[in-house]
């Protein structure tokens, strides 16, 4: 699968790049942002993947985080790809900020005129992971995922749905419980249908009540005062109690102020 060069900075003591391709997932051009650390100059480097919130794209994380000189300092790859396929032509596709362009919400869509293009679960999990061990000196043996918002949903269900695939989980002010809260109600209502059992598979808080007990390191870092936890678009108490129903450990840390990236 043919990679464009879209753009590439020196940041860190390496480089910065994007790249574009033709996602088969997402019948259509995508992008994905990638930081190739020194030590990969010299040997295979563990992976990690961001996914971002709502309207963002590859470009809101690389640019705003300043996550480059820990990456660069412990030798990490962070591949950071789209929420969303673009220019799809899709009828209502810009009509919503918080769902369609730019709001995936990390799922594969199974209802007209979505299921053609919005299958963002399939993509982050399997066709872009295979596109970076391909094309890039990582170690897929080394592999963990974060993220934010939206994108703390996407890295939860990814994990639980995907067994011994991460070697760490982390959220910050992650959607923990879409089937409750407006957007998720929203979103699935739209990719998935009516059918309310057909959320549970895309669903954090449902997902870890049957994860079958393989190692997994999970932290959600949430912001106290958050608007969005306020009005219940979070709910990461939810999550909480099911890990601890399962005995499954997670790490919560309640802070006064969590920079939002967006």
């Amino acid at each position: 699968m043919a990679l464009k060069q879209i753009s590439s900075s020196k940041c860190s003591g390496e480089l910065q790049k994007v790249f574009e391709h033709v996602s088969v997932e997402l019948n259509c051009k995508m992008k994905f942002a990638v930081y190739l650390p020194p030590k990969a100059e010299t040997g295979k480097c563990p992976e990690l993947y961001w996914l971002s919130g709502l309207i963002c794209t590859e470009q809101n994380f690389i640019s705003k985080s300043g996550y480059h000189q820990a990456a660069s300092e412990h030798g990490l790859f962070v591949i950071a790809p789209d929420t969303s396929p673009r220019g799809c032509n899709v009828k209502g596709e810009d009509e919503s900020w918080d769902f369609s362009t730019g709001a995936g919400f990390y799922a594969d869509a199974t209802e007209d005129p979505w299921k053609t293009n919005y299958r963002v679960y399939s993509y982050v999990t399997e066709e872009l992971p295979q596109l970076i061990n391909a094309n890039f000196p990582v170690d897929p043996q080394r592999t963990s995922i974060f993220g934010h918002s939206m994108g703390g949903h996407g890295v939860l269900i990814c994990a639980l749905k995907n067994p011994g695939k991460y070697k760490s989980v982390s959220a910050f002010a992650s959607i923990c419980n879409p089937v409750l809260c407006p957007w998720g109600k929203k979103a699935f209502s739209g990719y998935l249908g009516k059918d309310q059992s057909k959320w549970k598979a895309y669903n954090a808080t449902h997902l870890v009540k049957s994860y079958p007990g393989s190692q997994l390191d999970i932290l959600i870092d949430q912001e106290k005062d958050d608007q969005f936890l306020l009005d219940e678009e979070l709910l990461p108490d939810d999550f909480i109690a099911a890990c601890t129903e399962r005995k499954i450990p997670v790490v919560f840390l309640l802070q006064e102020v969590l920079a939002r990236i967006s």
